[in-house]
């Protein structure tokens, strides 16, 4: 490591030495902190913040430029599987990918704060669903720890953090224990900041003497800690063939996780994007193949240049609807699947920096100056931007509540997209459509499902029940539904939930009623023609004093609602042996 005065030369030799300036003027602690953050930022960027500057000047002059990245090529449908229906292709998909969960690790991006929700906390800590209250982290464990039972080998769990959320994230583990994970197989990768850029010139930006201007980097830093910390490398030696990347708060995302590597595996993809059909114009990033000449690759596009770029190529209205009435193009959803074969070469070949861009705010037409500072950022999904012809990239497209319902926006906001017919994305839709998509899985394996009728809670529409969850020890897939449920009924607001070794023959739950069952490892339930019927759990709005309140809990303010449980039929079964109800 530099010692101070070689650090200081360092900088002047990059043409950085007006952050020497004003030094003289700050006491030693705030100077001796700002050099830790200079070599924190130094050390955790491959080629140090020589490289970082280099980059910045290349990335910045063709901004200046205007240059396009995309000139010469022409949008085309993506190599896709469409996994949409529930059919004989999803089924096969999806068993093929359950007989091969022991070679999947799971990535999970989670380096961002509740702010935008309204929730004070990481976003891992907030509950899917508020009958047993299950925060994202817990939900995601409990189905690694079900991937290890059906195969006996321990899941890999790599969650990238950042400076905001990585002491939440340890004490969300510590303090449960790891939710049943053992700590040896849950990899903490922290992600640091970037210096902001002021000018075109590369010069590295202060918010004060002896303060440097930092700013995230992008979620494409997950590549670069892959490789910096060994961990890609470490994982494929192991005999993982394959890493999932999911985010923090889309609790739909298991759903669709083992039919998509059963694509993965069954089309030979290297780098599959799970998709889901786009309306034209949404703010979401369109899934292409681009081609020019005898070049092509597979992207995603944002919203903002899609447009345009389907204008000056095959289509002169822009983005426009098909046949059913959705984009041309699938939309991306940041869940991906990538094989670690070809993924570890290219970490390799280029340290984990991957398509690196810059995007400033330029003052006026001279693109000279900048509203305020920039940086370089990264983005996980532009990794085909390195793949070579040899390397195979597709897409799965599913139905999207099935794979993907984020929970990101606050009730107003919420309320606001709502009523401008997009998805609202609060915690309310969130849990509302974990619920439903629990249904869909009792529909197919015969149980006649009635749904209740839509409300609105404070503008934002939601369907009350019936609330199902089935838990991962008691099915990952579909397949594994339709093995255990015969039968039977359920309906409106009812509630239902199952946990373990559970099976179900024609059992019946009016609306409003509550069944829960919940059978240990080692013990095996069989229901037989049982008939539900009490006050099971009620759904409680809170009122305008609730939610000013500081002794409502967050995680409700940010819902609007709170369950209760009336009256509920419940059969906990904690020893191992056979039981019959």
């Amino acid at each position: 490591m530099l010692n101070e005065q070689e650090f200081i030369e360092m900088l002047k030799n990059i043409d950085q030495q007006h952050l020497l300036d004003g030094l003289d003027s700050v006491d030693d602690e705030t100077k001796k902190a700002f050099f830790d953050d200079l070599r924190l930022m130094d050390s955790s960027y491959p080629g140090g913040l020589k490289q970082y500057v280099a980059n910045a000047k290349i990335l910045l002059a063709e901004s200046k430029a205007g240059k396009n990245p995309f000139n010469g090529y022409t949008p085309t449908q993506p190599d896709c599987v469409d996994l949409t229906a529930f059919n004989d292709d999803y089924f096969a998909c999806e068993k093929l990918g359950l007989e091969n969960i022991d070679k999947l690790a799971v990535v999970l991006v989670a380096g961002g704060l509740g702010e935008r929700l309204g929730y004070p906390g990481i976003k891992l800590d907030i509950p899917v669903e508020v009958i047993d209250n299950t925060s994202y982290l817990a939900y995601y464990a409990s189905v690694l720890l079900a991937m290890e039972s059906r195969t006996g080998k321990a899941v890999p769990f790599v969650i990238m953090v950042s400076r905001d959320t990585n002491a939440g994230t340890l004490k969300a583990l510590e303090t449960n224990g790891y939710f049943g994970l053992n700590p040896n197989q849950v990899y903490i990768l922290k992600q640091e900041l970037v210096p902001a850029i002021k000018d075109n010139e590369g010069h590295i930006a202060l918010d004060a003497p002896a303060k440097v201007a930092a700013k995230p980097h992008g979620h494409g830093d997950i590549h670069m800690l892959l490789h910096s910390s060994g961990l890609a490398n470490k994982l494929k030696s192991q005999g993982i063939k394959y890493l999932s990347f999911i985010q923090d708060t889309n609790g739909q995302v298991f759903n669709a996780m083992f039919a998509a590597l059963g694509a993965s595996i069954k089309e030979g993809y290297d780098f599959n994007s799970i998709g889901v059909n786009r309306v034209p114009g949404e703010a979401v990033g369109a899934l292409c193949k681009l081609i020019n000449g005898d070049k092509e690759m597979t992207l995603n596009v944002e919203y903002n240049v899609l447009d345009p770029l389907l204008k000056a190529t095959i289509s002169p209205d822009g983005d426009v609807a098909n046949e059913k009435g959705f984009s041309l193009f699938p939309g991306n959803i940041n869940f991906l699947l990538i094989a670690m074969e070809p993924y570890c070469n290219i970490l390799d070949k280029t340290k984990g920096i991957i398509a690196e861009f810059v995007n400033p705010k330029y003052s006026d037409d001279s693109r000279t100056s900048f509203k305020k500072p920039t940086r370089l950022e990264t983005m996980m999904q532009d990794l085909p931007k390195l793949f070579t012809d040899g390397q195979k990239v597709g897409v799965t497209v599913f139905d999207r509540v099935w794979c993907f319902s984020a929970d990101k926006n606050n009730i107003k906001d919420a309320a606001a997209k709502a009523k401008a017919g997009s998805p609202p994305e609060s915690a309310a839709t969130a849990e509302s459509d974990f619920f439903w998509a629990n249904r869909q899985k009792l529909s197919y394996a015969g149980m006649q499902v009635d749904e209740a009728d839509e409300v609105e809670i404070l503008g934002i529409p939601h369907t009350p029940g019936p609330r199902v969850l089935l838990r991962p020890s008691f099915a990952l897939g579909i397949v594994d539904v339709n093995q255990r449920i015969n039968g039977g009924s359920i309906a409106g607001d009812a509630t239902l939930i199952l946990e373990g070794d559970i099976y179900l023959n024609n059992v019946t739950i009016s609306s409003g009623s509550g069944l829960v069952i919940k059978a240990c490892q080692g013990a095996k339930v069989t229901v037989d023609n049982l008939q539900v019927d009490n006050d099971g759990y009620k759904q409680i709005m809170l009122s305008s004093d609730d939610l000013q309140s500081d002794n409502c809990p967050d995680y409700l303010k940010i819902r609007g609602y709170k369950m209760q449980a009336v009256d509920v039929a419940e059969y906990v079964f904690d020893k191992p042996g056979e039981y019959n109800i």
